[in-house]
């Protein structure tokens, strides 16, 4: 059960605006085509390997920052660089979390987005407030309704097909790409993910005492992780003719399934970028002061005023210019950790 619990939680860290809106899978994965759905599986099998050696990792250092874990496997140098690189990333992603919820807001509920900049910004500093159980336990308790949501548009996707997968191929392969290959898109998409997820995965290990129940959290976490973005592609490609210039395809295809379950679908989507805009920016916040105190909260406030205000460049520009960066940076952390495993199989295989 804390396996799950913590699976779930890695997945709710993940998952944010891009992922669950369809925008990053349609552009990650079925602008490929049927390559896509490979790109998918070899992504699952990455996420599975790496969130069970990330939460392993914490919990056999039982640390409450990332930064002595990366440190310890990494040694000085590439431990300073893959440091910054998850700086870089924790208070970025953070941002763009913030500007995604005034997206939704203006596009799905037509309200001023610095409305939806303004709700979120202020549920994420009160959030940090708490201690870290209590933001794993929130994290985790709405992932459930997103595997819910994406495995009935999946399957609706898939019976009401009106065309076959080899005609549609090609209007996926016309749809934009981040990157030339699938190849390539799938080991970025997973490398910008782990930067993303890796300091609070690392941090969620460390409050798990057993190194086994820690690894297989990540494990599981990789794997449903995995399965959502397989399912979500098969959606999106059994629809890309109708969806595929949406700039929410998910979401395009729940309103046409049904206008409540679109509803539905928004305030999910909100909740998750509400949770990787907590887990971003508490994970920021614990690499430079002790969590729970009053200096923290103070660092908070401050956190949350700058993140806020970097918000209103816009979701989408934040989106295109900081994604695929962050993905080629991110290989730091990936080869440190595969090194890791392989230089150490006694302290790091599961036992």
């Amino acid at each position: 059960m804390k396996s799950l619990k913590m699976g779930s939680a890695f997945v709710g860290i993940i998952v944010g605006a891009g992922f669950a809106s369809g925008q990053e899978i349609l552009q990650y994965f079925t602008s490929f085509g049927y390559m896509g759905t490979i790109a998918a599986i070899l992504a699952t099998a990455l996420f599975a390997y790496l969130g069970m050696s990330l939460t392993r990792l914490g919990s056999r250092m039982k640390t409450t920052s990332h930064k002595e874990a990366i440190f310890g496997i990494s040694g000085k140098i590439i431990g300073t660089i893959v440091d910054y690189i998850i700086i870089l990333t924790l208070f970025g992603v953070g941002v763009v979390m913030i500007a995604g919820a005034g997206s939704i807001f203006s596009q799905q509920f037509n309200l001023p987005a610095p409305l939806g900049s303004t709700v979120m910004a202020i549920l994420v500093v009160l959030t940090i407030m708490l201690n870290v159980k209590k933001v794993i336990a929130i994290i985790g308790s709405i992932t459930p309704f997103l595997i819910i949501a994406v495995v009935v548009l999946a399957v609706y996707s898939l019976l009401t097909m009106d065309a076959t997968f080899a005609s549609l191929n090609p209007i996926a392969n016309d749809q934009a790409s981040v990157l030339p290959n699938w190849f390539l898109s799938a080991i970025n998409y997973v490398s910008f993910n782990i930067a993303v997820g890796a300091s609070m995965a690392i941090v969620m290990g460390g409050t798990e005492k057993d190194e086994k129940v820690a690894a297989r959290g990540g494990l599981i976490g990789g794997l449903i992780l995995g399965s959502l973005i397989i399912l979500s592609h098969l959606a999106i490609f059994s629809k890309v003719d109708v969806v595929g210039s949406a700039e929410m395809p998910l979401l395009q295809i729940a309103d046409d399934l049904s206008p409540i379950l679109g509803v539905f679908m928004s305030f999910i989507l909100f909740g998750m970028i509400y949770n990787t805009a907590v887990s971003m920016l508490f994970s920021f916040s614990a690499r430079f002061v002790e969590m729970g105190t009053m200096k923290s909260r103070m660092f908070i406030i401050a956190v949350g005023l700058v993140a806020y205000v970097l918000s209103f460049v816009g979701f989408t520009k934040l989106v295109s210019l900081f994604y695929p960066t962050i993905g080629f940076l991110g290989l730091f952390l990936v080869i440190a950790l595969i090194v890791a495993d392989i230089r150490q199989p006694h302290k790091t295989k599961l036992q």
